[in-house]
């Protein structure tokens, strides 16, 4: 019998909004995940068991072989920008804007290095490199809408739902950088060796996200 397949999900808000999906699909955890301290969980189909990670964990865990496939946010893929990871399936859950954001009528210094606060701070630098802007990043994991009113930077980057954080602490959201959902991301290496296993998965996730998405 072969190794199950490993199939690596994020802790938090994408996680309650994976588990009622992978049900759809006939696999749920044995134990209850909510409040265990387990990573590793065995499921209702013997072929399949779950990883439970941090989000910015999915993807290296995916790439280097730990998982054979997993579920992650484009902002998070981005951010970790591999080659060797594919995204077959775009979920359509956890929609967001990934988006920069200043204080609410500021505008931005025309030359000189931009303050930039984010946890994102791959996808700054590019993306401020494609205008013509060099940045210094200040790597933050939470409370980003604090540093531009503090002083602390000029600008954050950050996802973006209803916007209302942003308003809430006096800042609006300025310039687009990238639409955000939940993909299924497997690398290449495991779409070659263990391609049978994973390519029904990849049909009945795509079915599953045209019936949500059509009713």
């Amino acid at each position: 019998m072969s190794e199950p397949l490993t199939f690596a999900l994020a802790k938090g808000r994408l996680l309650d909004e994976t588990l009622p999906l992978l049900k759809a699909l006939g696999i749920e955890p044995l134990e209850q995940i909510s409040g265990s301290r387990k990573l590793l969980f065995e499921t209702t189909r013997s072929d399949i068991r779950l990883l439970v990670l941090r989000a910015t964990d999915v993807p290296p865990y995916v790439e280097r072989g730990g998982a054979h496939l997993g579920i992650a946010g484009k902002d998070t893929l981005l951010e970790y920008g591999s080659d060797m990871l594919c995204e077959p399936v775009d979920l359509k859950l956890s929609a967001c804007r990934l988006m920069t954001a200043t204080r609410v009528g500021v505008e931005l210094p025309k030359t000189g290095r931009l303050r930039v606060a984010t946890k994102y701070v791959n996808v700054a630098r590019q993306y401020f490199a494609s205008q013509g802007r060099q940045i210094d990043p200040i790597k933050l994991y939470g409370a980003m809408e604090l540093a531009p009113i503090v002083g602390m930077s000029d600008v954050i980057v950050d996802v973006v739902d209803t916007g209302n954080t942003l308003k809430a602490n006096g800042l609006e959201p300025r310039d687009l950088i990238a639409h955000s959902s939940a993909r299924l991301v497997v690398s290449r290496v495991a779409m070659k060796t263990r391609y049978h296993l994973i390519a029904p998965m990849i049909e009945q996730l795509n079915e599953w996200v045209h019936q949500t998405n059509a009713a």
